[in-house]
């Protein structure tokens, strides 16, 4: 029962900050002359309840699945993987020079060799944090937002010299074959990358939920010095941890790219990217696969939806921007009150408040 009412708390709090972002975006629409609640029926109708547009919201939703669970893995550890952006493009970036390399392979295997290699890229970009901080103590913060912007002119070097197609009018790698891309379904934008997300929120909910590992890494999240002294190799499960977040966001890369982009650009990853919705996505959800599940389909839904806005109202669907910057804003709220016990703290104070002048009250009787 209790593990029901975790499920329900994480997507209530996934619901609230989207709510009360959706109240805010209301006032600005309302601001500039529009009908507001015209505009979210195109949102919502378009995105949630049409045939094709779910399809298409789900599509969007895999990597996003994929970030935030690779995000979470290490944030309910407290460590904290900043570069699940970086591993995700790298992850992206070997597996396009796979798909379009290798030919003659029969699809099903040319898929799974792009996949594989996507996760192990990730995994192997994540082991240089993972061994500094497991071993050496140094602040993962640091170096994996650091390796970022190496990954970012790495690729950039690749992308316009070995690997780029003179053919294209922009800076992009050749695009891969057709037997390593993963076809659309329903005649829709869904493709089997969609399900192999599924497959992996289900795996890791059994890990969070039934395995070892996921006590572990609550009691690390916890305690990490009472973890190592009731005899839990820390530094190992914090190597671990981060190579399992390292492969998960190189498979979000790879299976992105394989389903969406054909071949690598530049902006590939999009604004702000798929490591950095993949962290909005994970605070959402609590670090809850149920509730990362949710978060992703309804940030997945908000930019499919922007698109019809565009179409079918005067909105411009920039206002998708405004209410996930205002989501942004209140779940940084709520981090600080978790995180701080703020609202502990100002009873406390306001506690001692009201005791000083009751105090003081009654000694000014007693004179």
């Amino acid at each position: 029962m209790s593990r029901v009412r975790s499920w329900m708390m994480s997507i209530v709090n996934v619901l609230i900050p989207v709510a009360a972002a959706l109240a805010v975006g209301a006032i600005v629409i309302l601001a500039i002359g529009e009908d507001p609640i015209y505009t979210y029926k195109i949102l919502i109708q378009r995105s949630l309840f049409s045939y094709r547009g779910f399809f298409k919201t789900l599509h969007f939703a895999a990597p996003l699945i994929l970030t935030g669970l690779a995000i979470a893995i290490t944030f309910k550890a407290n460590v904290f993987n900043m570069g699940v952006e970086g591993q995700a493009v790298l992850g992206a970036f070997f597996a396009g020079v796979v798909g379009f390399t290798i030919q003659g392979l029969a699809p099903a295997w040319h898929v799974l060799l792009c996949l594989v290699t996507g996760m192990i890229t990730g995994l192997l970009f994540a082991l240089i944090p993972a061994v500094l901080k497991a071993y050496f103590k140094v602040d993962e913060m640091v170096v994996t937002l650091m390796l970022n912007y190496v990954v970012m002119e790495v690729v950039k070097f690749l992308s316009q010299g070995v690997f780029r197609d003179p053919a294209s009018g922009y800076v992009a790698t050749y695009a891969v074959a057709e037997s390593a891309m993963f076809k659309k379904l329903f005649n829709t934008d869904l493709t089997a990358f969609f399900f192999v997300s599924l497959l992996v929120f289900a795996l890791m909910l059994i890990v969070f939920l039934k395995s070892k590992l996921g006590y572990e890494i609550t009691a690390i999240g916890r305690n990490p010095e009472f973890a190592e002294a009731t005899g839990m190799r820390v530094g190992r499960k914090i190597l671990i941890i981060m190579l399992i977040s390292g492969a998960i966001s190189g498979l979000a890369g790879a299976g992105f790219l394989m389903s969406e982009k054909y071949r690598f650009t530049l902006d590939f990853s999009g604004n702000p990217g798929l490591g950095w919705d993949g962290m909005l996505i994970a605070l959402l959800g609590s670090h809850n696969p149920v509730g990362i599940l949710v978060a992703a389909i309804l940030y997945a839904a908000l930019k499919t939806g922007s698109e019809y806005i565009g179409l079918f109202t005067s909105v411009p669907k920039d206002i998708v921007g405004v209410i996930q910057s205002v989501i942004i804003l209140f779940l940084s709220v709520r981090f600080l009150a978790t995180e701080t016990a703020f609202r502990e703290r100002l009873r406390s104070l306001f506690a001692t408040f009201r005791t000083a002048r009751a105090s003081t009250g009654q000694r000014n009787d007693l004179v």
